[in-house]
């Protein structure tokens, strides 16, 4: 029920820039106390404290090496004096508040000190202080995975919510049976291990600056303060964390708060409507749009396919849903500086290449996205194309999306609306998105708003039932996430300004960068700059239909503006989006 403190000891000379070492990485080192040289008390945690002797053991470090370890201090009291204390919030502090929520400590109940582990997560340097983050680990039931969070969300003192749930390997952790500190900790069935920043870190940051002589705790040999950990400041609902799976290989978990997830969701209801009456609202699976967000957030590289050749008597065949929507979601992950690129048609790259060229001119692309074509030419193509020398441990992309993209039937034929076979006009792009199901840590999402788009496999059943030809036009290729829409850039424009809630949203911008470093809501205009707006937009629709593509929609759909064929609900749709 007190708090306990790590303790990190460093000649004066390094203190200042330990102290914002701290302060930049403040999820793994929250700075209790700083004393002043050869000062052994801390008189705001404790009221009669001696750091000489005050922690059961001490580690001795000499020039980045652990030279020994002490019950005391007393013996250097004269070195000591040069030596400034740092007292560093500790995960055990929060035992007690998990408990109270009913959640198991299995490190309490198995008698055994908590697993910490070095992770392949650099903390932000400054100057001789960097390192890795350090983690302690503790196996939670998965029905309580939410519980933890909240319990611990607002414990900042004690390194606040988890920095992730699940498959430790996403973390660069082999074996969580072999601890770097502390013991082996065993998982229950249905246990999910979490993991949350550790004070440990400050350990490995004094190894690494090789400092001449600098004293530590011993993992798991706390200093005890006087103060209770019964302050807590309660949060306003709207800030309540959540937690959402959004893979299962490997498994893995992201954290976001009420407030930005209901604003997801409202944009998930907005796109929902059914403009030309198909019955849609039978396909729509609620919260796919967040989890596919949550999902695209933690990539670093996205692939985008777009592209229904639905008009197959003309040049280009192709319609004009797809293109924006894909464009407006490449602008964002730019924006986030994610690695993105498009795959189309090898007999459409040259209209492809000509639309991100006048996209980038139009100020909606910050630079051109690379464009790429898949041929099958191997039964291993498809895991050629999405990883390095076709290795499934070295992919090239951690998330696809397609966007009103023509999607394969289950007679293996693609189908447009009208039930017409336009398959000698697709490119086999079906292929990656069957080979990612095969690939660790790549997920996929499908947007479509008719049912015969890619990804759409996933609600096949309902389109088969609902849809006009459904049981012959009907996707059989499953997306990992199906977001389903009005008119698929609706979709796509919803993407966007949802992974926009989720940059700046302070509960997952902390989950994303391990709750080391700085916030990043610094970038804010930049992510608002790459927005969709109906400016951008009416000015790239009107540049698709210079370039022949037409319309893909319904005559109620369509209006005339300046002579060109414009979505009647398009403008009101983005400005309700945004």
């Amino acid at each position: 029920g007190y708090k306990q403190a790590n303790v990190v000891i460093l000649h004066k000379s390094l203190a200042d820039d330990f102290e914002k070492f701290c302060r930049a990485n403040d999820g793994p080192l929250p700075l209790l106390y700083r004393s002043k040289p050869g000062d052994w008390k801390c008189p705001s945690l404790s009221s009669d404290s001696d750091i000489r002797t005050d922690c059961l053991q001490y580690r001795v470090y000499e020039h980045g090496a652990c030279t020994g370890s002490l019950k005391s201090l007393k013996e250097y009291s004269e070195q000591l004096k040069d030596m400034v204390t740092f007292y560093l919030g500790c995960s055990f502090s929060f035992e007690k508040a998990v408990q109270n929520a009913g959640i198991p400590i299995r490190n309490v109940e198995q008698k055994c000190n908590v697993s910490m582990y070095k992770t392949a997560v650099p903390c932000y340097s400054i100057s001789s202080f960097c390192c890795n983050l350090v983690v302690t680990m503790r196996p939670i039931p998965e029905s309580k995975l939410g519980a933890a969070v909240l319990a611990t969300s607002e414990l900042k003192e004690a390194h606040g919510a988890p920095v992730h749930l699940g498959d430790p390997g996403l973390l660069g952790i082999q074996d969580l049976s072999k601890p770097d500190y502390g013991d082996p900790v065993h998982l229950h069935t249905g246990d999910i291990p979490v993991f949350w920043a550790c004070g440990v870190t400050g350990v490995e940051a004094v190894i690494n600056c090789r400092a001449p002589l600098a004293f530590t705790h011993s993992p798991g040999c706390m200093f005890i303060t006087d103060l209770k950990n019964d302050n807590v400041t309660v949060r306003s609902s709207r800030e309540v964390p959540q937690v959402h799976c959004i893979s299962q290989d490997p498994l893995h978990y992201s954290i976001v708060s009420a407030e930005a997830a209901q604003k997801i969701k409202t944009l998930e209801t907005l796109i929902g409507i059914d403009p030309g009456d198909r019955g849609i609202i039978h396909l729509l699976r609620q919260d796919e749009l967040l989890k596919a967000c949550l999902s695209i957030s933690h990539a670093r590289s996205v692939l985008i396919t777009t592209g229904f050749p639905t008009h197959f008597t003309y040049e280009p065949p192709e319609e004009n849903d797809g293109p924006p929507g894909a464009l407006a979601v490449a602008a964002i992950l730019q924006a986030l500086e994610k690695e993105v690129a498009i795959v189309t048609d090898q007999r459409a790259m040259n209209l492809n290449k000509k639309i991100i060229e006048e996209a980038v001119q139009l100020g909606i692309l910050k630079r051109p996205v690379p464009l790429l074509s898949y041929q099958r030419e191997s039964a291993d193509s498809a895991l050629m194309f999405l990883c390095e020398n076709g290795n499934p441990g070295r992919p090239r992309f951690d998330h696809l999306i397609a966007i009103e993209r023509a999607g394969m039937a289950a007679d293996g034929n693609y189908y447009n609306a009208r039930k017409i076979n336009i398959k000698h006009l697709v490119d086999p792009i079906d292929e990656l998105f069957l080979a990612a199901q095969t690939i660790p840590g790549v997920t996929t999402t499908g947007v479509g708003d008719g049912g015969n788009e890619l990804g759409m496999g996933k609600v096949k059943d309902a389109v088969k039932k609902h849809i006009k030809n459904g049981d012959v036009i009907a996707c059989d290729v499953e997306a990992d996430f199906t977001v389903v829409a009005g008119v698929s850039n609706w979709g796509g424009y919803a993407i966007a300004c949802a992974l926009y809630i989720l940059s700046t949203c302070e509960v997952h911008d902390r989950y994303l960068r391990k709750a080391v470093g700085f916030p990043q809501l610094s970038k804010k205009m930049v992510w608002l700059s790459a927005l969709p707006s109906v400016t951008k937009e009416e000015k790239l629709l009107k540049t698709l239909v210079q370039h022949g593509v037409r319309s893909g929609k319904t005559a109620s759909l369509e209006m005339e503006v300046d002579g060109l064929p414009f979505y009647n609900t398009h403008s009101l749709m983005i400005e309700k989006l945004l």
